[in-house]
């Protein structure tokens, strides 16, 4: 069983699968910080120092004019880090060589989004005091990381999956001429409203309205909070054919889910939950879609409890963007709900069609 990660909107919800076909080796990665001095978010708050951790695999190549031409950005979903790429059903696929992001021909940059993984984030010490950053403020963050960290001056594809796909659409938006290509994984682009936005505020105010949580200062993470968190987050990620396999009796669904809220409890944190849950509070790309120069290659799953299908949102949408497709992939053996975004086997397809599509644009 893949390990469990600070929150369920990046896990996959399934046990006891089968793993991939092809057991990737041991992947040669370079680990980095870039601290920035001063940086200030939307908000109008500031942070003397924010650290900015990514994790990196290959070499940048640049062409005659300087400008790099094999920089791949990919980005995580809320609650993620760059190291969930790592995992078999991702790297195993796209990272090895033959893959389509071959790290010996790609210089592949995954870094940890403000309030992830190794970089700046509430529980670091601030708690309810960190500044209140949202979406636009993790692009920046980004952008710094690959321009200023890694002194890359170009990307030949941004993809992003859950968050990082809905960060895709920003970074189309905000850098139009940085990027060759973009392939979104699970998103739309428009205002998070609906059921969507329902169970994320459940699950705010579930910590919220716990007396152990104190305004942020608590003393110990409050556990009822968070256990009525973690029941919404499994529901939202789950794939039902794959829960059914994985627990076909009451009783290895019981144990799947007392296993599971255990494992969540020992690893999240209630502050770092909450920021990055409201951090799409303000997102919605979609009055500027028509800014978008790259190619756009945007996948959803039609098992996804997070961007249902049926809403028809996506059809719409897609029609402002000047060079884009939308594909919906059917639900079946080889999707994974939401979680689809990490297993490349899916979709790697597509991904093969978008670097033909978009490798001889100038």
């Amino acid at each position: 069983m893949f390990r469990f990660v600070r929150m369920a909107i990046v896990m996959l919800f399934v046990c006891g699968e089968a793993a991939p076909a092809q057991e990737p080796p041991a992947l040669p990665t370079q680990e980095g910080d870039l601290v920035v001095h001063d940086f200030k978010f939307r908000s109008g708050e500031a942070l003397s120092a924010l650290k900015l951790h990514y994790t990196t695999l290959g070499t940048p190549t640049r062409d005659a004019r300087g400008r790099v031409t094999n920089a791949v950005l990919i980005l995580h979903g809320t609650g993620g880090d760059g190291h969930q790429f790592l995992r078999p059903q991702f790297s195993g696929v796209l990272f090895v060589p033959g893959g389509l992001l071959d790290a010996t021909r790609y210089f592949i940059i995954l870094p940890d989004d403000i309030g992830h993984g190794k970089s700046s984030k509430p529980s670091d010490g601030m708690h309810a005091h960190f500044p209140q950053y949202d979406y636009d403020d993790m692009v920046q963050a980004e952008y710094l990381v690959v321009t200023k960290g890694l002194k890359v001056n170009h990307l030949r594809l941004v993809m992003g999956t859950s968050m990082g796909c809905m960060h895709a659409f920003v970074w189309g938006e905000t850098y139009p001429d940085f990027m060759d290509a973009l392939m979104p994984l699970a998103c739309l682009p428009v205002q998070i409203a609906g059921r969507n936005r329902i169970w994320r505020k459940m699950t705010i105010d579930a910590i919220k309205d716990d007396p152990a949580w104190m305004g942020g200062e608590y003393k110990g993470q409050p556990q009822a909070g968070l256990r009525t968190a973690i029941d919404l987050l499994i529901i939202a990620g789950s794939a039902p054919l794959q829960m059914q396999k994985a627990t076909p009796t009451r009783d290895t669904a019981d144990a799947w889910l007392d296993d599971a809220t255990t494992k969540y409890l020992a690893t999240l944190d209630a502050n770092d939950f909450l920021y990055q849950v409201a951090s799409s509070r303000n997102y919605d790309p979609s009055g500027a879609l028509d800014k978008i120069k790259a190619p756009v290659m945007w996948i959803n799953s039609a098992d996804d409890f997070i961007n249902p299908p049926e809403l028809g949102i996506a059809q719409e949408e897609v029609k402002k963007i000047p060079h884009a497709q939308f594909v919906l992939i059917p639900a079946g053996d080889q999707t994974h709900g939401h979680g689809t975004h990490t297993w490349a086997a899916a979709w790697k397809d597509h991904l093969a069609a978008l670097l033909q599509e978009s490798a001889h644009k100038p």
